[in-house]
């Protein structure tokens, strides 16, 4: 039996997905997110699942992947009209958002990430999907960071939104007192009287705060870690791109747990 297809954008349930899409505070109040593309569908707990929609052509190639699921059938043309990509590949989800809380991000000698005002969608997403490469325990944001259930963040996450800890709308200075309070060092990166990133100790937990691409971190931020710590720039650098920069720090945290907290130095000597 053929299903249904739903080809009108003046449909009650595609200005639903248009206004999710666009609208943050939609997506708060309603509870949810929307993904698009097959890969992240793939990587989405089902329990989470609200809502599927697919194209027919989706339908002739991949009905496996949707067959135990409820679904919707959208044309081609509709679909394009609510998609967020370029070249989309015919399935969109409705997805129940989940966080954590402090006390749940907590955990012995654990790496986190404190991120202020990042913007770039891409960026933040990037800074997610390291985050679990790297181990962190989990990912604190602030409230002047770009949100982390935008269709382009949840995207660049590549399915580590489902994995890793995170808390957003945060208050930093509160997050900084509560794992200074655990013993947690905290450490800013900035380049004022600062550490070379590899000779800070990470293995015993050690949080990292991260700032805006363009402004970095504000004073405050940078006055309330216990130290500032740097990346050494060749050339005229002034600095690197948020993602990376917190790449960075958060692989050097792992290889020094994963070393029993030896530093490069040691291992050259």
């Amino acid at each position: 039996m053929r299903e249904e297809v739903i080809t009108s954008t003046a449909n009650r349930q595609v200005k639903y997905l248009v206004s999710l899409m666009k609208k943050p505070k939609l997506r708060k109040e309603e509870g949810v997110f929307v993904t698009e593309g097959l890969r992240i569908f793939r990587e989405i707990p089902r329990e989470l699942i609200r809502e599927v929609y697919v194209t027919e052509r989706f339908l002739l190639a991949h009905k496996e992947e949707v067959k135990d699921l409820s679904y919707k059938v959208l044309s081609e043309e509709v679909f394009s009209r609510i998609a967020d990509t370029k070249t989309p590949q015919g399935i969109l989800c409705v997805v129940r958002r989940v966080s954590s809380n402090i006390e749940e991000l907590f955990q012995e000698n654990g790496i986190w990430l404190l991120l202020e005002d990042i913007q770039d969608p891409g960026n933040l997403g990037t800074i997610i999907r390291t985050a679990e490469g790297a181990g962190a325990a989990g990912v604190f944001l602030s409230s002047g960071c770009v949100d982390i259930f935008s269709p382009k963040v949840v995207r660049s996450t590549m399915g580590s939104i489902f994995r890793v800890p995170f808390v957003k709308d945060c208050d930093l200075r509160e997050m900084v007192s509560f794992l200074k309070e655990k013993n947690v060092t905290v450490y800013a990166a900035g380049i004022r009287d600062a550490l070379l990133y590899d000779e800070a100790e990470y293995q015993n937990g050690a949080a990292i705060l991260i700032g805006n691409e363009g402004n970095g971190l504000s004073d405050e931020m940078l006055q309330s870690a216990d130290r500032q710590i740097m990346i050494p720039m060749q050339g005229k650098l002034e600095s690197l791109n948020a993602a990376m920069a917190a790449g960075i720090l958060l692989y050097e945290a792992d290889r020094q747990k994963r070393a029993g907290g030896r530093h490069v130095s040691d291992l050259g000597a």
